[in-house]
């Protein structure tokens, strides 16, 4: 019988720090300026919610010395390139009281899990790296919040009745669409965080796919945008019903 891994042996070890914001800053050096932009786009929110991003953040920094989570050259850039990037979604999604969410190859937890901190959802996250999956665990349970970890590579997943998938930097859109689908229910809505290559993504996409997308564009990536799809059909599909 295979043995279960251990979380101990994926423990964080003690990491270089990156630069803080002050002497007994928060992780991230951007926080100060990045922080009013988040109460902004979050205005309403319990500030109590908002502090699990803190811990959320403080976390990943110290797991970052034993699994790689996020590049390192972003560390700097925390709030603004991870946090905020994952933030701006929940404005765009609407109401999401009981509203289930699958992020697909959730690796450090962006998208997902800062919408897990921010939002009724049921967030269900997909990561087939066994370290992160309990990295994912292990920051739910430090942040207060409930969370569906699913330490599975995404193929071998059946419907999870999703009402709203996302991904980031994860697959061309064409590949994305090909994995979630059979993930979500037939009316669900898709949120795809994207850089300057989306155009084309959705030209080669539309090939394979009927879709309605819209492209919102990003707050945190001057060439970044959020693609929304839905009303997805196969191609060969619309064209066998005529």
């Amino acid at each position: 019988m295979a043995r279960k891994p251990d979380p101990r042996r994926f423990s964080p070890r003690p990491a270089a720090q990156p630069r803080m914001a002050g002497p007994a800053g928060p992780a991230g050096a951007d926080h100060d300026i990045i922080r009013p932009r988040i109460d902004a786009l979050l205005a309403g929110v319990p500030r109590e919610t908002l502090d699990r991003l803190e811990i959320y953040a403080e976390r990943l920094i110290r797991w970052q010395g034993a699994i790689n989570l996020v590049g390192p050259a972003t560390l700097p850039e925390l709030w603004r390139r991870h946090m905020l990037d994952s933030a701006q979604l929940l404005p765009l999604i609407g109401p999401a009281a009981g509203r289930r969410l699958v992020d697909l190859g959730s690796g450090a937890g962006f998208p997902g899990l800062v919408l897990a901190a921010l939002a009724d959802l049921d967030v269900h996250l997909v990561e087939s790296d066994t370290r992160k999956a309990i990295f994912l665990r292990e920051t739910a349970r430090a942040m207060g919040i409930t969370v569906t970890v699913h330490a599975e590579r995404i193929e071998r997943l059946q419907d999870l009745g999703a009402d709203l998938v996302s991904a980031r930097a994860l697959a061309p859109l064409d590949k994305l669409l090909e994995m979630a689908i059979p993930l979500a229910r037939p009316d669900a809505v898709f949120w795809f965080l994207k850089g300057a290559q989306a155009e084309a993504e959705i030209a080669a996409a539309r090939t394979r796919w009927t879709m309605q997308v819209v492209c919102h564009r990003s707050m945190t990536d001057e060439g970044g945008v959020i693609l929304e799809a839905k009303g997805l059909s196969r191609v060969q599909d619309r064209d066998q019903s005529r």
